[in-house]
């Protein structure tokens, strides 16, 4: 990441947290039973944010930093979640000033209780409970679940209707029969989702997504928020799920996964790019995170996409 990169995330991040993010109220319109809509990136509601509904979200395209719970990951073009109720999540594309992604974004949420109560009548939708029992800590899906998952919901913005109904339920289905996934968050992570804890915690994980190639302190936050270092390590720790360290070791680790596995970089000065003083440090910090050293990791990368 470069000066002129690292300056513009740090612009956009003012211009993103100059309002505190708030409850995000899902409504739906009387005629239909969930919400669909095509999102533009960046927007106001693309903050650290949580709702009662559960979410299924498909990046159709750009790259970035996937934030479930404490979950710490990267995204490409095709990402598809589901975001359990009460889960905080959001989903970062570093943006140059002014530009904007159209219709990176298909965003459906829909009320968990109603189909609970839905099974009642048709048990054909019991299956469905234990989807949404997995995602209260987030799921990440790949291969066929992912590639079909994308696919129903393009061609629900073509529809209305009980034909998108048919669609949703067979997303639901989809979804509900994959072993594909990734389970996101920890089972622990138990966050406070008051409004000003939220707009502290958007910010501070802003801050540390913009400024992690360098050698960010604590310190810098507890300034900001007026804290002491014991207060801000117990309150960060609590609400995002890592100690601040980690948190910068994994958004560290992240960037480095996504530069070995596509470019040429000398992994000496992707070292350095990702904000690591010295080779050994990184390697460590490399195996403790991905289980292998970052040749190991690259050779990986490279065989896979060999196989495609």
């Amino acid at each position: 990441m470069d000066a002129k990169k690292t300056a513009a995330a740090e612009r956009q991040i003012e211009r993103t947290t100059a309002k505190p993010p708030v409850f995000e109220h899902v409504e739906t319109s009387a005629t239909e039973s969930f919400l669909w809509r095509l999102d533009d990136y960046p927007w106001e509601r693309n903050v650290w944010n949580f709702h009662p509904e559960c979410e299924i979200h498909l990046i159709r395209y750009a790259s970035g930093v996937a934030l479930t719970g404490d979950h710490i990951g990267h995204f490409e073009p095709g990402y598809l979640a589901v975001v359990g109720g009460g889960l905080p999540h959001d989903w970062v594309t570093k943006v140059e000033p002014g530009e904007l992604l159209p219709g990176r974004d298909i965003v459906l949420q829909f009320d968990p209780e109603r189909l609970t109560r839905a099974a009642k009548e048709l048990p054909e939708l019991n299956l469905v409970e234990q989807l949404l029992y997995r995602a209260r800590r987030g799921l990440a899906f790949r291969g066929e679940a992912r590639r079909r998952g994308a696919e129903i919901l393009e061609t629900m913005g073509k529809t209305e209707g009980l034909a998108r109904l048919a669609l949703f339920f067979e997303l639901l289905h989809t979804l509900s029969l994959s072993d594909e996934y990734e389970i996101l968050s920890s089972e622990s992570f138990a966050p406070n989702l008051d409004k000003q804890t939220l707009d502290i915690v958007h910010r501070a994980l802003s801050y540390a997504l913009a400024n992690f190639n360098r050698d960010v302190k604590i310190t810098e936050l507890c300034e900001m928020f007026g804290m002491s270092e014991t207060a801000f390590s117990r309150f960060f720790k609590k609400n995002s799920g890592n100690t601040f360290t980690d948190h910068i070791t994994k958004l560290r680790i992240g960037e480095a996964c996504k530069l070995l596995a596509g470019s040429k970089t000398p992994i000496t000065e992707i070292c350095f790019e990702v904000g690591y003083a010295n080779l050994s440090n990184f390697n460590r910090n490399f195996r403790n995170q991905r289980g292998m050293t970052p040749a190991e990791y690259r050779r990986l990368a490279e065989a896979r996409r060999g196989r495609r």
